[in-house]
């Protein structure tokens, strides 16, 4: 069962006063830990990444990297799986950038180590980068917090036009989706277009051109529900963690 998280943790998220940043010196990109705190809660640790510390890369348009671990965060509580950790977008210290709700979770744990006994709740992380075109599921990017639930992070590379899948969660690939998960992506299309439906907010968030490919992905694994299968170039990233 996912965590309770306080209703006001958006608001603290958005608008407390962020403390001194530590850079992570792990990562390609500039990352920072760091608080953010206001007059309704005693500080909360979070994890924010400047649009100004991203790597220019040749296949995503720069600067677009904080939207999309964004649109992650907006997709996981469309579809109502409570995926990605609580993240919102606002200035900081070294400008706009996202903001993510830093979870205490286990550094020894991670998608290798907890899949033999959870396997079946990876189902949903799965599909979740099938949709979203995750360019970089590494196994450190599942994480395992301190009451038990796993969570995904690191979503910086996705929503791309181009198909870019690398994951290191193949257990799945030619088995038969889920109709309990199917039936959340038919309600998630349903609503795509309306004022406050997902495909609105997306729009706002990246290209147009990668809106429709990802209405595409989710048309496409509602029609023909299964699992994709490994491919022989670039399904899986490295490092593996």
């Amino acid at each position: 069962m996912q965590p309770k998280i306080p209703e006001h943790i958006l608001d603290v998220l958005m608008s407390g006063e962020m403390g001194h940043c530590d850079l992570i010196p792990s990562g390609s990109n500039y990352t920072f830990f760091t608080t953010v705190t206001d007059k309704s809660d005693n500080g909360r640790s979070v994890i924010y990444k400047p649009k100004k510390g991203e790597t220019t890369l040749w296949d995503f348009t720069a600067g677009t990297l904080y939207a999309r671990e964004y649109a992650t965060y907006l997709l996981s509580e469309e579809l109502g799986w409570g995926l990605v950790p609580p993240t919102v977008v606002r200035d900081g210290n070294f400008g706009i950038g996202s903001v993510q709700l830093f979870i205490d979770y286990d550094p020894h744990e991670n998608f290798f180590t907890i899949r033999e006994k959870r396997l079946f709740e990876f189902l949903r992380v799965c599909v979740f980068d099938i949709i979203t075109n995750n360019a970089d599921r590494k196994g450190g990017h599942c994480i395992l917090d301190i009451d038990g639930y796993i969570w995904a992070i690191d979503h910086g590379v996705t929503f791309h036009s181009d198909m870019k899948l690398r994951t290191v969660i193949w257990d799945f690939a030619g088995k038969d989706i889920p109709g309990w998960i199917i039936e959340d992506l038919k309600m998630l299309l349903n609503r795509f277009e309306e004022t406050n439906g997902f495909g609105n907010k997306l729009y706002q968030l990246v290209r147009a051109k990668e809106v429709r490919a990802f209405r595409d992905r989710l048309e496409s694994l509602i029609g023909a529900p299964v699992f994709p299968s490994l491919g022989s170039y670039r399904s899986v990233p490295w490092p593996l963690l």
